[in-house]
């Protein structure tokens, strides 16, 4: 895997990609992650920048480097302030699932088209079109419209370029998102939709539209996804 110089250093692209890894059940709970040999010669780099990664890890309290054992996964959930309830995607991974995230593109636009959703976001703002991967089948399809409050310098390279955790990467840019406003339809996904989740045309989706916004009520994402529920049901979890 190729990591860019120009998105930060090498072993914090590391690190987060192992931390990804781990959040969405590459690398489960109690699994031994690969040696620093193997992450050496995959992201093509020296001994002391793996190690750093695996030490941040370490820190964060996602690993355990045991002699003659290795590195182990010790935890697979997040401190993210995503409401008071667990992510979904953490509770799928604590059921055992595996999940990837493949990005489809990722593109700065403007709302002179008219679209209603460009409208939400302000003069212009990045679309990110993200597909996740539950057990090796289309689960989610995902689109993010960031507005310009995500990206003050009107930077979209800045964040979604590569395909770790979104709201992580907003958290990175000094942005926490605070309330969420979702609204939920069952309605037969776009034929584009369709044909990415492999389900026959005309078919019916749990659709899920997001706001999300910082403390100072501002919108930051709106986002549109589909989700193939006849391959897992939705969850949610409220903490007591």
């Amino acid at each position: 895997m190729s990591l860019k110089r120009k998105q930060g250093p090498l072993y914090q692209q590391i690190q987060k990609i192992l931390k990804d890894r781990i959040l969405h059940g590459v690398y489960p709970l109690g699994s031994i992650i690969p040696s620093e040999p193997q992450l050496e010669k995959e992201f093509g780099v020296s001994k002391m920048t793996v190690r750093g990664a695996v030490q941040e890890l370490s820190r964060e309290g996602y690993v355990q480097k045991k002699s003659g054992v290795g590195t182990i996964v010790m935890r697979n959930t997040s401190y993210q302030k995503l409401s008071k309830g667990k992510r979904f995607t953490e509770l799928l991974v604590e059921e055992g699932h595996k999940l990837e995230k493949k990005l489809l593109a990722s593109k700065l636009i403007t709302n002179d088209d008219g679209s209603e959703e460009y409208d939400l976001c302000g003069p212009y703002c990045q679309r990110i079109e993200r597909l996740y991967i539950l057990n090796g089948q289309p689960y989610i399809h995902l689109i993010h419209f960031l507005t310009a409050d995500a990206l003050p310098d009107g930077d979209a390279k800045n964040i979604g370029d590569d395909i770790q955790s979104l709201y992580d990467s907003l958290e990175e840019n000094d942005i926490v998102l605070e309330n969420f406003k979702d609204r939920f339809f069952v309605e037969p996904a776009p034929p584009e939709v369709c044909n990415l989740l492999g389900l026959p045309p005309g078919t019916h989706v749990l659709k899920r539209l997001r706001n999300s916004y910082d403390g100072e009520g501002r919108l930051i994402e709106h986002s549109i996804g589909c989700y193939n529920t006849e391959l897992h049901h939705y969850l949610v979890s409220y903490d007591t």
